[in-house]
């Protein structure tokens, strides 16, 4: 039994908001791998750790520790997640979900993710952002079993538009000005942490899926769940098994998110502005 439980992270949520005043927050930001998320133009107002914020063990890896960062501009605030939990890692849907929630708790309304994946679709090259529309979940869980289903909202939440259409149509107009080759699909979700097969891509790319990964979903489901909406920018960064000759790696996907970064601090920068019109 999961011994990580609503209450737990109720009280984190209390504990950070007394030691980080957040402002009013305009959004809730979570990077991928390789994609290192900052602010420009707002101010650094508090920088912590993820050990010292949720009531759960979190390994460092060796060169890297994930942060949550909370950015000023006046009263308004953003948090910026980077780093993210993984089921592959062992964390339970639960877990994997804690980031937006928290971002729930302490007052954020829309809930954007970043991601890098695998392109499973010819016409979608390496380096091409998709704004994802809708997802496929083949993890095998959700962050709804157990108590966390009935918690602060009813067990059974409509995913029709589980991936915000305005937000959705906002993001692909930034995403171009940014210089990004842009496509809208449907992202696949599997457990990992071994890459896909080039028989599975196929039948994923036959099911309609555009891009696959091994995030993002537990995290879309938990946020829509609490009424937050939600915006997932998957960056693919190579092409899936099958479609090239050439063998996957995860050095591959660090240095393509490394190369993107600074189209995408420009893409967050036009997107924060959109979230403070569309509440204008």
């Amino acid at each position: 039994m999961d011994s990580f439980t609503p209450s737990a992270l109720e009280a984190a949520a209390r504990t950070f908001a007394d030691r980080h005043p957040t402002g009013k927050l305009v959004a809730a930001f979570v990077a991928g791998s390789g994609i290192a998320l900052t602010a420009p133009g707002w101010e650094k107002a508090a920088e912590v750790p993820y050990a010292g914020v949720f009531p759960f063990p979190v390994p460092e890896l060796p060169g890297h520790t994930p942060t949550l960062t909370v950015w000023r501009q006046g009263e308004r605030g953003l948090l910026v997640f980077n780093g993210r939990f993984h089921l592959y890692q062992g964390y339970s849907a639960p877990q994997v979900a804690a980031i937006p929630r928290l971002a729930g708790l302490l007052g954020a309304p829309a809930y954007v993710a970043t991601n890098a994946s695998g392109s499973i679709d010819p016409a979608v090259p390496a380096g091409s952002l998709v704004v994802v529309r809708d997802h496929i979940n083949l993890q095998g869980t959700s962050p709804l079993a157990g108590e966390w289903g009935r918690w602060r909202a009813p067990m059974f939440p409509d995913m029709t538009d589980a991936y915000d259409p305005e937000l959705r149509a906002a993001a692909a107009r930034c995403a171009r000005d940014a210089g990004f080759a842009t496509h809208e699909g449907v992202y696949v979700a599997t457990l990992g942490p071994n890459y896909e097969t080039p028989a599975e891509i196929e039948a994923f790319r036959r099911m309609g899926g555009a891009v696959v990964g091994m995030s993002t979903v537990q995290e879309v489901i938990a946020a829509r769940h609490l009424g937050m909406r939600v915006l997932v920018l998957s960056l693919a960064t190579n092409m899936a098994a099958g479609i090239t000759d050439r063998p996957l790696t995860h050095q591959e996907v660090l240095e393509a998110g490394e190369a993107a970064r600074g189209r995408l601090q420009n893409l967050l920068v036009a997107v924060v502005a959109e979230l403070e019109r569309a509440r204008a």
